[in-house]
């Protein structure tokens, strides 16, 4: 008799909402129906245990290329209104991440992303962050970003090819936002190649000034490592706010 495998997460029941925000964002991500997304088989907690049982992913030895990029750029063309935010507050790996709605770009990545994010790191003394959260409107501005569901979290880890051929997003940290900042975190760990990109461009092109804007995209991703993993990321949290100042 064969037996279906599972992938299967625990965490202390303490930490329980960090699975529960994980399992709301794949149902929503499968909901949009363009990307593999691990099916949730169950979701519960069993004595001081939480866990989270999915589908297993047979992954398969291929770069995350072309149709990568095509599925990514279709998710991200689905309609979600016409607000930035989430239904409830979620995680960006351990930390939390606001997700209050907001009818402007600009402000919400400001107040629900850097802001928090910067308070979290007072301990390591960064220089000019008031001055880079006043600059956010002036970065942004005039760019009116479509409201996309975003996975949230798209480093070469949260994404593989299947042995299907299909490309599969797992792990994320979704929410309604800007599609920029989900293909600006696939630059700052590597691991997608030069098709990913042509593919969601062919299928979706990103509007001027998008390279401009994927520094500060990633800074709350660098930030959050600094306040994650420690002082090794100061230095690159620093020049980054320099660079963009």
């Amino acid at each position: 008799m064969s037996r279906e495998r599972h992938f299967v997460k625990s965490v202390p029941l303490a930490d329980a909402a960090m699975l529960e925000a994980e399992a709301d964002g794949l149902r929503a991500l499968a909901a949009c129906g363009v990307i593999a997304v691990p099916r949730i088989v169950e979701l519960g907690r069993h004595d001081a245990t939480a866990f989270l049982a999915t589908s297993w992913l047979d992954f398969a030895d291929m770069p995350r290329g072309e149709a990568m990029g095509c599925a990514l750029a279709r998710l991200h063309r689905v309609a979600h209104g016409a607000r930035f935010g989430w239904s409830r507050d979620n995680f960006i790996g351990r930390t939390p991440q606001n997700n209050d709605w907001s009818d402007d770009w600009a402000t919400f990545f400001r107040d629900r992303r850097l802001r928090p994010q910067f308070l979290r790191a007072a301990r390591y003394r960064l220089h000019d962050t008031d001055a880079l959260l006043d600059a956010v409107p002036e970065l942004l501005r005039d760019h009116a970003p479509a409201p996309s569901l975003l996975h949230g979290d798209l480093w070469s880890g949260n994404a593989a090819m299947l042995v299907s051929g299909e490309p599969a997003i797992f792990d994320p940290a979704v929410y309604i936002g800007d599609r920029e900042a989900d293909i600006a975190m696939t630059y700052l760990f590597g691991g997608f190649d030069a098709s990913f990109y042509a593919g969601y461009e062919r299928t979706w092109p990103l509007p001027a000034g998008h390279e401009r804007r994927r520094e500060l995209y990633n800074l709350y991703h660098v930030v959050n490592h600094l306040n994650l993993f420690g002082v090794s990321y100061r230095s690159q949290a620093q020049a980054t706010i320099a660079r963009l100042l």
